[in-house]
């Protein structure tokens, strides 16, 4: 069978496809499935967390390296560059040479780079060692979820990228509380020397227990141009989504870019149907269930991560609370996401990912309809609910869509469709937090110079105007030291006001992603190919 016919969408996809018989019962340690996902969970805990814990320690990397605001701005921009850039290359390298000999790289790759930035005297060297992380990372995610598809049979694959979903969501919700202790504590360089026990705890554990696994027809070439295309149009298209909220959605430059990742992924499709040994096999998007799933993860991430960025901000600028008291207001999501996932890997397996996910995104959905309705005065409870429910959507999403993407490709590029998954989720987050950015200061440009004379504050020209609308954009009421206390009162009334309108309707906008997503979600079934994991070869 063709790489091709292997992902034709054939069968109904919704019986739990049967272990294979000839797979060889793992012995002791080497191997062994749960301490396979015990070791890449390790692994993949480090990169989660990074991707969040950094946040908090921005402020004090740039007092004491005496740093801008647009290089701390890299620390962030680099890491996630080179991460959304690379990890489908990077699933591709765990084809062709083992997905056990990736991960130990980049376990060690993303450790050491850690320990650099731990030790860097100087911004420069930080934001480099930053995009080092994010090529690492970017080896290290398709390799665990290609292990996980190799050493797991097919009726226990769910409840493993369960439990492996459950872990990427704790570590992100918990970086900025963990954050927090660190930078208060003890000192920014501190978040990332965390790393480096970690990351050395899951080499030791990747060196006893990780088995190489290969399929037959694993990939013995590299598509150079392809690689080159796909980079370069993956590069432009990011690079447009974090320079838009700064040079504007009308600037040329933005749409220069844009254009140039269209014109990149065009000639990247093109080639791929020349090449031999492609990148990417574009018939690996005849299979339905697998575009689906690809789709979806776009989709869930703009709405989640999208609206999510407003709700720091709301807690933080709003409701003034400190980054450790935000991220113990955000643990409903978390727990929430703790403990639906492993449930929502059973459901899958037993039901198929149709109803799963389509009811998860529909609990999304309402979830960020529940957050439109958010007030400066809000309660705690009322927002618990509401960020409980949606990590109860997004468990069965990042479990499900996981599989049908990664179950619906052959064997033999399992890493490609690991690449593909978490390139579609940090595409999405990238457009979430650019679209609703745009939504979101629209909204506050059209509403703030109404509002603040209609509570009767002095008139603001518009360069103030436009000071201000920042300010607002983040939920920071602009207030002048020296300002008499019953004005700063009203400023602030204003500001949170408008900034609450504004989340309002970046909220409604994710709501509409995610009904949406709700359709796309039943397009997906049961990976076909599930079942060929645990029978690969052991090398």
């Amino acid at each position: 069978m063709t790489s091709q016919t292997a992902i034709e969408s054939t069968g109904s996809g919704d019986k739990a496809p049967a272990a294979p018989s000839d797979a060889p019962p793992a012995s002791g340690l080497r191997g062994h499935p749960w301490f396979t996902l015990i070791t890449v969970a390790v692994g993949v805990m480090m990169v989660a967390l990074d991707g969040t814990i950094v946040a908090i320690a921005n402020p004090a990397i740039q007092k004491d390296l005496e740093a801008s605001f647009a290089d701390v701005q890299w620390i962030t921009n680099g890491y996630f560059l080179a991460l959304a850039v690379s990890l489908i290359t990077a699933g591709k390298l765990g084809d062709r040479f083992g997905h056990r000999q990736t991960f130990l790289i980049g376990v060690t790759g993303f450790a050491a780079a850690s320990g650099a930035i731990g030790l860097s005297s100087s911004i420069a060297a930080v934001v480099t060692f930053r995009v080092l992380q994010g090529l690492f990372g970017a080896l290290l995610m398709p390799a665990a979820l290609g292990l996980l598809r190799a050493t797991f049979p097919a009726e226990k694959l769910n409840m493993a990228i369960g439990i492996w979903g459950m872990v990427i969501g704790a570590s992100t919700a918990g970086g900025p509380i963990l954050g927090g202790v660190l930078v208060e504590h003890v000192n920014w360089q501190s978040v990332f020397f965390i790393n480096v026990p970690v990351g050395a705890l899951a080499l030791v554990l990747g060196l006893l227990i990780l088995r190489d696994h290969r399929a037959e027809k694993a990939p013995r070439s590299f598509d150079v141009l392809g690689i080159a295309l796909l980079s370069g149009a993956m590069f432009c298209l990011v690079w447009a989504l974090i320079k838009a909220p700064a040079w504007g959605w009308g600037d040329g430059r933005t749409w220069a870019f844009i254009g140039a990742s269209a014109v990149g992924f065009v000639l990247f499709s093109f080639w791929e149907t020349k090449v031999r040994e492609p990148l990417i096999p574009l018939g690996l998007f005849r299979s339905v269930p697998l575009s689906a799933g690809v789709a979806l993860m776009v989709l869930m991430a703009i709405a989640f991560m999208g609206g999510l960025f407003f709700v720091t901000f709301y807690l933080q600028n709003v409701h003034g609370m400190s980054p450790i008291d935000a991220g113990l207001h955000l643990l409903p999501l978390t727990g929430m996401m703790i403990v639906a996932s492993p449930l929502a890997g059973v459901a899958i397996t037993k039901l198929g990912p149709r109803v799963p996910l389509a009811g998860g995104m529909i609990a999304t959905a309402v979830a960020m309809y529940g957050m439109s309705t958010l007030k400066a005065d809000t309660g705690s409870a009322v927002m618990s609910v509401w960020f409980a429910l949606l990590g109860l959507g997004l468990a069965p999403v990042m479990v499900g869509a996981t599989e049908v993407i990664v179950g619906n490709a052959p064997m033999e590029l399992s890493g490609v469709a690991g690449g593909l998954q978490q390139a579609a989720m940090q595409i999405g987050g990238s457009l979430g937090t650019a679209v609703l950015g745009a939504v979101m200061a629209s909204k506050v440009d059209s509403d703030l110079a109404g509002n603040w004379k209609d509570a009767g504050l002095p008139q603001l020209n518009p360069a103030q105007l436009g000071q201000a609308s920042e300010a607002v954009q983040v939920g920071v009421a602009p207030v002048a030291k020296g300002t008499p206390d019953a004005i700063a009162a009203k400023i602030a009334g204003v500001a949170h006001d408008t900034f609450i309108s504004g989340m309002s309707l970046a909220s409604l906008v994710a709501c509409g992603v995610a009904t949406v997503a709700v359709f796309v979600a039943l397009l997906t079934k049961r990976g076909e190919n599930a079942e060929a994991g645990a029978g690969a070869a052991h090398i």
